[in-house]
C-alpha cells in the first residue's frame, strides 16, 4: 500500500458552502486498522454536508464533504477480513477524521458493504445517510403494524424513503409532497396531499383517525411543528429531523437529541437489506442528476437549492 494522490473538494474555514469549498489536490493515506480505502466512483450528495461547512460536528480542518460513497477497495487496513482488494462497496467515509471525504478521487471508509449484483455505484451511493436517517428515526418512532403514520416532506429524500419503510412495515402511511413526486408516493401506497393553504384540514380529513406518529423531515420552515402538532394532538407524537429548535421549544421531539441521550447512532447493519431490496426493485431513491467531479460547484448548487428533486451525485 502507499499514499496516493487525489483531487478533493475541501473547507479550510467553516462558512456557507460555496463561499468555503475548494477543490484541490491532497494525499490520501493508507487505511488505518479497521478502515479501507476506496478508488471512488460514486459519491451521494446530503444537507448533512454543507451543516459540516457551516461547523455542525467541529473538527480539525483541512475536511471535505461527501458522506455516502461507493468505489473499488484500493487498500485495506489492518484487521479488515471480509473485503479483497478490486471489489465494490457501498459506506460511509471517514470524514470526521480525515483531511478529505468522498468528493474525491480516493476515501477512507470506516463502514462499507458489498454493492449487490443487479445495483450500480451511482444508485449504491445515495442509500447510506438517507436509509440511516429514516430508519432510525422511524426505530425511535416505534412504527407498528396497523399504525397510522403521516410523513411530512416526503418529496424530500429522507422522507421518500421513510414512506416506503413504514409501509413496508405495515403501517398506514399518509404523506405531504409536491407533484413531483406524489404520483411515485401514492404508487407505493400512502395516500397524499400538497402543502400550502388548507394542508391541517386536508391532512384531518385523510386521516380521518387520530395518528399515531407524525415524522417531520420538512426543510426547516417555521410553523411546521406548531401545524403538526395541531394535527397529532399531542406534540410527543411529532418527530423531526430538521425543524430543531421549533420542536424544542413546543415539546415535540428531535431524533438527533433522543439519539445522542440514548449513546450514540445505532448499527447500520440494515444497509445491505435495503442495497438487496435496491437491486431488486422493490426500494428506490430518485436520482436528480449526476456531476463530474470537476463540477463539483453546480452540483452543490443544485442540492442546495432544496428542491434538487432527487439525489445529486457526483461521479469522478
Amino acid at each position: 500500500m502507499s499514499m496516493v494522490e487525489s483531487r478533493a473538494v475541501r473547507f479550510h474555514t467553516t462558512g456557507e458552502p460555496l463561499d468555503v469549498l475548494i477543490q484541490e489536490r491532497t494525499e490520501v493515506a493508507d487505511p488505518g486498522e479497521g478502515r479501507i480505502r476506496v478508488r471512488v466512483t460514486a459519491t451521494g450528495l446530503n444537507p448533512a454536508d454543507w451543516e459540516l461547512c457551516r461547523g455542525f460536528m467541529p473538527g480539525a480542518l483541512p475536511r471535505g464533504i461527501g458522506c455516502d460513497v461507493a468505489g473499488t477497495v484500493d487498500a485495506i487496513g489492518a484487521g479488515v477480513h471480509d473485503v479483497e482488494v478490486g471489489d465494490l462497496v457501498f459506506g460511509v467515509s471517514d470524514f470526521a477524521a480525515q483531511p478529505s471525504a468522498g468528493a474525491a478521487d480516493f476515501a477512507i471508509l470506516n463502514l462499507w458493504f458489498a454493492v449487490p449484483a443487479g445495483l450500480d455505484a451511482v444508485h449504491a451511493a445515495t442509500l447510506p445517510m438517507v436509509l440511516q436517517t429514516a430508519v432510525w428515526t422511524l426505530d425511535l418512532m416505534d412504527v407498528r403494524p396497523g399504525q397510522s403514520v403521516l410523513i411530512h416532506g416526503a418529496g424530500g429524500m429522507v422522507g421518500f424513503a421513510a414512506v416506503q419503510i413504514a409501509l413496508s412495515r405495515g403501517a398506514r402511511v399518509i404523506a405531504t409532497a409536491g407533484p413531483t413526486f406524489a404520483p411515485d408516493l401514492e404508487s407505493f401506497g400512502a395516500a397524499v396531499t400538497s402543502y400550502g393553504v388548507g394542508m391541517v384540514d386536508r391532512l384531518r380529513t385523510l386521516a380521518g383517525t387520530p395518528l399515531d406518529h407524525v415524522l417531520d423531515v420538512s426543510r426547516p420552515n417555521a410553523g411546521a411543528i406548531a401545524d403538526l402538532i395541531e394535527i397529532a394532538g399531542d406534540p410527543k407524537r411529532v418527530v423531526t429531523i430538521s425543524n430543531h429548535d421549533e420542536a424544542r421549544t413546543k415539546g415535540a421531539r428531535v431524533n438527533i437529541d433522543e439519539l445522542m441521550a440514548g449513546g450514540g447512532f445505532p448499527s447500520s447493519g440494515f444497509l445491505p437489506d435495503y442495497a438487496a431490496r435496491a437491486a431488486a426493485g422493490a426500494f428506490r431513491l430518485p436520482i436528480a442528476a449526476t456531476f463530474p467531479l470537476d463540477d463539483w460547484r453546480a452540483a452543490a448548487e443544485l442540492s442546495l437549492s432544496g428542491s434538487p428533486h432527487g439525489k445529486v451525485v457526483l461521479i469522478p
